[in-house]
């Protein structure tokens, strides 16, 4: 097994804890997968991603949730554990899944379906929008809450090798308005065969995106950085950057073009 997914989360993680410059001596980490993070830190505890989560109040300086978030039932809820798992000023990393992941499989397996059954059954499930995942350490009460993500081409042998890397690290189609019935045969020979005719690299393996959703924050504490006031700065932006400023355009007057 490739576990391609899993290696990129895991390196993403690393590169994210060496560029702190502090050294963790009570980390947890929450992840349906562990083995795949061994490595990445000195873990104190090691958890599943149940809906309550063992960890106890202030325990921990650093507290990483893995590849599970975009599975959670109440992501908020995950956070907000986590957040009072920590020690003040103690650090939150959360990875999962972005939405762009798999656009190449979900656009095959739709096509495919649509072609030799006429009708659709979701088959690889939404996942959340950098924004809104934003939003959650907010709504978690994380100090200093920052969310970006990795977008990155994973390639595989075939389409069926993707799909059993995602089977493998519990990926598989749980959604509730899926399609009970066995599906056709052919399906997902026809999806394989699309996918190779769009996807295809020159060295005969196929495309996979993999959109990494990252999210960190603080846990309040004493002595943290706070954000500025809006309107507060007392320099400029062009001048830090050695660039002219140019003002936007002001709203439209009525009645004149």
């Amino acid at each position: 097994m490739e576990r391609l997914f899993q290696d990129l989360a895991a390196t993403e993680l690393e590169e994210r804890l060496t560029a702190v410059n502090r050294v963790f001596t009570a980390p947890a980490l929450i992840a349906p997968f562990p083995d795949a993070f061994a490595e990445s830190a000195n873990w104190k505890r090691i958890l599943a991603d149940d809906a309550v989560l063992g960890l106890d109040t202030g325990a921990h300086d650093l507290v990483v949730h893995a590849l599970a978030l975009h599975w959670a039932d109440d992501p908020v809820g995950q956070l907000v554990q986590c957040r009072r798992a920590l020690a003040p000023d103690g650090l939150f990393l959360g990875i999962f899944f972005g939405g762009r992941s798999l656009a190449e499989l979900r656009a095959c397996l739709a096509e495919a379906e649509a072609a030799l059954t006429g009708g659709l059954s979701p088959r690889v499930a939404p996942m959340a929008d950098l924004r809104a995942a934003g939003d959650l350490l907010q709504r978690a009460g994380f100090a200093l809450p920052v969310a970006d993500s990795v977008l990155q081409d994973l390639s595989y042998r075939d389409a069926f090798a993707l799909m059993a890397d995602l089977r493998a690290m519990g990926e598989a189609n749980a959604l509730a308005a899926r399609r009970r019935r066995t599906p056709p045969r052919a399906l997902f020979a026809e999806a394989a065969q699309r996918y190779a005719d769009r996807f295809g690299m020159a060295d005969g393996r196929v495309r996979a995106t993999a959109e990494m959703i990252v999210l960190t924050g603080w846990a309040p504490g004493p002595g943290q950085q706070q954000p500025l006031r809006p309107g507060s700065a007392a320099a400029r932006l062009a001048e830090a950057l050695g660039t002219e400023e140019t003002p936007l355009p002001g709203p439209a007057t009525p009645g004149r073009d």
